[in-house]
């Protein structure tokens, strides 16, 4: 009986988080186009859009997903540029006191006391490399309290209010150019790059872009057909 009902409380709990990811934006109709970016996770350069991630735990833990085909793989393009490899377990390489345990195990709270306890060194984290001040503020749209664990569907959820910041359902309507879009994503995740192929915090704060113009505009056209 304790197994059936231990069961029985994940099946509820997954599906709590998917209507979660699937609700509509708390956020005011004239929010701004851009958030507060996130910072640069050194990913592995090879790793190319769509690619085969290595093998490994972190790597590999499938996402709940949107409920969105085309958003989830646009999520997966950021993550190549942000996170690499570490996926939803992603800490910034510069940060020289890492987490006790995985993100993805930890609960935001943990999280935020990790950040304080950690003071003068890089804080972003998970798979969309949300740095402290970010974090938090996502965090409180989506009504996600300290006792919220990081989980792969929860930072899912966090980003989408990235995505909104971004202009995404403007941009869904046609009412936002892609290339509009996709220069907000770029003021939002340092990875990304302008036309240019630089970052639009390139050198600041050691960042820079980690993929090519071709292939964010090219990874672009192939989730949303041209």
């Amino acid at each position: 009986m304790v197994r059936i009902w231990l069961v029985v409380v994940m099946m509820l709990s997954a599906g709590a988080v998917r209507a979660e990811l699937n609700s509509l934006f708390p956020r005011p109709a004239e929010a701004p186009e851009i958030a507060t970016r996130a910072s640069l996770f050194a990913p592995n350069p090879q790793m190319g859009f769509f690619a085969a991630l290595p093998e490994g735990r972190s790597a590999i833990e499938p996402s709940l997903g949107t409920g969105d085909e085309p958003v989830d793989h646009l999520l997966s393009l950021i993550a190549r540029a942000e996170a690499g490899s570490a996926g939803y377990d992603a800490v910034q390489h510069g940060a020289r006191v890492k987490p006790a345990q995985r993100p993805t195990q930890m609960t935001l709270g943990e999280i935020y006391q990790w950040i304080a306890d950690t003071p003068g060194q890089p804080h972003a984290i998970g798979r969309y490399q949300f740095i402290p001040d970010t974090l938090r503020r996502v965090a409180e749209v989506r009504g996600f309290g300290s006792e919220t664990q990081f989980t792969a569907g929860v930072q899912d959820a966090l980003a989408l209010v990235l995505l909104e910041d971004a202009g995404l359902s403007r941009f869904q309507a046609g009412e936002l150019g892609r290339r509009g879009f996709m220069h907000n994503l770029a003021q939002i995740w340092a990875g990304l790059p302008l036309p240019n192929g630089r970052s639009y915090y390139e050198g600041h704060a050691g960042n820079s872009a980690t993929m090519s113009w071709a292939s964010f505009d090219g990874g672009m056209a192939r989730i949303w057909g041209g």
